[in-house]
């Protein structure tokens, strides 16, 4: 009886690590980690490699990649992420994501976008799209606002990594 005891002892405490891995493996909403599981997103829609490939990518000041940074507003003192996209052979390609490396955006080419938490698991969940998010106010928006509204069907697949990442967002990113 003792022996049964204990195995199920065992099994229970195997079972409680494997769940706390499992939480522990899932990052904070727009943390360096979930940016770059949402670059690795990015990656695998068409709609934003190649809706977002051509212009938009082009519009680069030359330096090949533009750059877009990604916070929660409600989170004070978090940090910002960036995702770094690229052109590669016409297409809209992310090649970083994770910490802040690029201090200064140039806002005829890069995107700052901020929104509370609450905000941005609507947005990832599809509830409204760019356009509204934008005009209500729901996501603070600094960029090349024109060249945006041209890429209003990409930028909406964009928000919506938002909720397709996994993520948490019972804390802030550190």
């Amino acid at each position: 009886m003792t022996k049964h005891l204990k195995g199920l002892t065992l099994i229970s405490g195997l079972m409680l690590s494997m769940i706390a891995g499992t939480a522990a493996a899932t990052p904070v909403l727009m943390s360096a980690e979930w940016a770059a599981q949402a670059c690795e997103a990015f990656n695998k829609n068409p709609k934003l490699t190649d809706g977002l490939g051509g212009k938009w990518i082009a519009n680069n000041k030359g330096r090949g990649y533009k750059v877009i940074h990604l916070y929660r507003s409600d989170c004070e003192d978090s940090p910002q992420v960036e995702m770094r996209i690229s052109d590669k052979d016409g297409k809209a390609m992310c090649t970083y994501g994770g910490k802040v490396e690029m201090a200064k955006l140039d806002s005829g080419a890069d995107y700052l976008m901020y929104a509370t938490t609450e905000k941005w698991h609507d947005m990832g969940a599809g509830e409204y799209g760019p356009m509204k998010a934008m005009m209500f106010g729901r996501l603070q928006f600094e960029g090349p606002k024109m060249e945006a509204m041209s890429v209003m069907t990409p930028f909406e697949q964009f928000l919506l990594l938002a909720g397709k990442v996994p993520s948490t967002e019972t804390s802030c990113p550190k």
